[in-house]
């Protein structure tokens, strides 16, 4: 099994992009003469660069337009095709001084390349520093490369100028905004044109607008404030009945629920090492009698002392609480993004705790359950992720080596091809990541397993063994939808807003043809709902057809039309979301295919 898949992005695409780039900063130098120029790198899907424009006459920044983009575009095509060679030098520190003498951002770049330890972006790097550049016809640029041979190797009807935003140099709000120029650069015109439809489709399923128009959530960050979500009455129930399903399922796995404040001392938190090494992160403390308290950031300090509440003993182990917890966690408000980014949410947070002969097995069990509880929402597609021992770290390399290796066979054993991300565990611990796929193949973070050697530690956790003496159990930390927030975000866009009918907020609406029909769809109504169904009558004085095209927006699985027949009959003619017709079935074989395509979870 290989623990590496294959790269989004292969060598010729990332010098392509790479390439792309500095082409565009050159369309931009001769357009705009006085810009100053930052840094472009190449990124998954593209590239980008950042520019300082100066000011207008009214002295204003000045910023790019559409217009200005599509006049870029048109002057990167012939810089592409006069292809011009890139020539790589390496220089000193002052010939690279001389050369960018007119651009601040790269004398303060070369700076730092100068003294060591930067890359020519101004990240930090191990490697050995060498200051050298790319030249293609009038432009040059601080750059490793690599490279394309020459500028004619870009397709010229393969690439994109997207969209412009701002940047503050080098990520720091106290420096200058700049202007950052995103595009987007493939093999041929039928990739891009592929890219194109997907950004198209990913609009289309954007959570935040369907929220709205299926009245799901809303947030209100003038009155209520910034990343805190209200959930309407349909959106509470789907979570409802997603919460309700996945404790069920936990109480069958042996998990015991558990509750917890939403404020906790800061003595908590000080142990526990939030407020050193999370702070940012947190709400400003609350005084109460004297005492200073926290918003929750997260759960596990509470989880731990319902731990230690009593004396444990190896009998007793495993213990796997589980805890739909909210907590809060301050993000400046330029990140937050509808339901996927916010401030206040609620986690389905467990932390297991057990013997270290219990380990591989409860990582086992984890994982299995994982995807078990995934694919009753229909995600079945994930990247995984294997993140092991950083440089700096807390608890014995024999631990780490030992919780390593139980991630690792777990994974194996499940048959889950993985990457293995060196280093990239926290301090406290290692991690399997699970990255499910949408219906657009992006990347979403959700489910987590992680390993803590840190708080059993803070918080002195111990058992006692069968040989009398204490001993420290291991912990387990473990999310499986992540936030109940994201998570929706999530789902809304694989789904485009049609849902498997089993968490659909309204399963069934039942249309009748004219008034003289409404008493046969009321009645059926009553059947339907004391079968367990979630209906909707449509008494309306809407034409059928726009009825059905309203049942269609609001992405109803069933439509269940009833003219005089039907309700002769007592049958429904039903339709699906989809526009297929599926005919004239009896109320109770409705009900019946219905319930079976709610037991079974999936689509419709």
């Amino acid at each position: 099994m290989s623990e590496k898949r294959q790269a989004t992005a292969d060598e010729f695409l990332q010098r392509l992009r790479h390439s792309a780039a500095h082409v565009m900063a050159e369309a931009v130098l001769q357009l705009y003469p006085n810009a100053k120029i930052a840094i472009g790198p190449a990124i998954d899907t593209g590239f980008y660069y950042d520019f300082d424009l100066g000011t207008d006459e009214q002295g204003r920044p000045r910023t790019f337009t559409a217009e200005d983009l599509a006049e870029i575009e048109k002057r990167m095509r012939q810089i592409i095709a006069d292809k011009h060679p890139f020539i790589y030098r390496q220089v000193s520190a002052d010939e690279a001084r001389q050369i960018f003498a007119d651009q601040p951002y790269k004398l303060e770049l070369i700076a730092g390349l100068d003294q060591g330890g930067l890359d020519e972006d101004g990240n930090v790097t191990d490697e050995r520093v060498v200051i050298s550049t790319y030249r293609h016809n009038t432009f040059e640029d601080l750059c490793r490369g690599p490279h394309l041979e020459h500028t004619g190797q870009i397709p010229a009807d393969a690439f994109k100028l997207m969209t412009v935003a701002g940047a503050y140099w080098r990520g720091d709000e106290h420096n200058p905004m700049l202007q950052r120029i995103y595009g987007t650069a493939w093999r041929n015109k039928a990739q891009l044109d592929a890219y194109l439809h997907k950004l198209e489709e990913a609009k289309r399923r954007d959570h935040r607008r369907l929220g709205k128009d299926l009245d799901l959530f809303s947030t209100n960050p003038d009155e209520v404030g910034g990343g805190l979500v209200l959930w309407h009455p349909k959106g509470g129930l789907m979570r409802h009945l997603a919460e309700e399903f996945c404790k069920q399922e936990h109480l069958a796995a042996g998990y015991d629920l558990v509750y917890t404040p939403h404020i906790g001392r800061a003595l908590l938190w000080e142990t526990s090492g939030h407020l050193d090494f999370y702070r940012e992160n947190m709400y400003a403390p609350i005084e109460i009698e004297g005492q200073e308290f926290y918003l929750k950031p997260m759960n596990c300090p509470f989880h731990i002392h319902i731990y230690k509440s009593r004396t444990r003993s190896y009998r007793d182990l495993p213990m796997r609480y589980a805890e739909w917890g909210t907590v809060y966690r301050f993000e400046r408000s330029g990140v937050l993004h509808g339901l996927t980014r916010v401030r206040g949410f609620t986690q389905d947070d467990a932390h297991l705790f057990c013997r270290p002969d219990q380990m591989p097995g409860e990582i086992d069990r984890v994982l299995h359950f994982c995807l078990h509880i995934l694919a009753g929402f229909g995600f079945t597609e994930f990247h995984a992720y294997l993140s092991t021992r950083p440089e700096k770290r807390v608890g014995e390399d024999a631990r780490w080596e030992a919780a390593e290796q139980a991630l690792r066979a777990a994974l194996e054993r499940a048959g889950i091809p993985f990457e293995v991300d060196e280093g990239g565990g926290a301090f406290y611990g290692p991690k399997i990541d699970l990255k499910m796929l949408d219906a657009l193949d992006r990347e979403w973070q959700l489910s987590t397993i992680q390993f803590d050697f840190n708080l059993p530690d803070k918080f002195d956790l111990t058992y006692v063994g069968e040989d009398g003496q204490e001993h420290r159990p291991y912990m387990i930390h473990r999310a499986l939808l992540g936030s109940m927030e994201r998570f929706f975000g999530v789902l809304i866009e694989h789904y485009g807003g049609a849902f498997p009918v089993w968490i659909s907020p309204i399963q069934a609406t039942i249309i009748p043809i004219a008034d003289r029909h409404i008493e046969a769809a009321q009645q059926a109504a009553q059947q339907l709902k004391a079968a367990g169904l979630r209906v909707e009558v449509d008494d309306s004085n809407e034409r059928m057809n726009a009825k059905i095209r309203n049942a269609q927006l609001q992405k109803i699985p069933y439509m269940l039309v009833i003219g005089d027949r039907e309700a002769a009959e007592g049958t429904v003619n039903v339709r699906l979301r989809t526009g297929e017709q599926r005919g004239t079935l009896p109320i109770g074989e409705f009900i019946a295919y219905a319930q079976d395509v709610i037991r079974r979870k999936t689509l419709i």
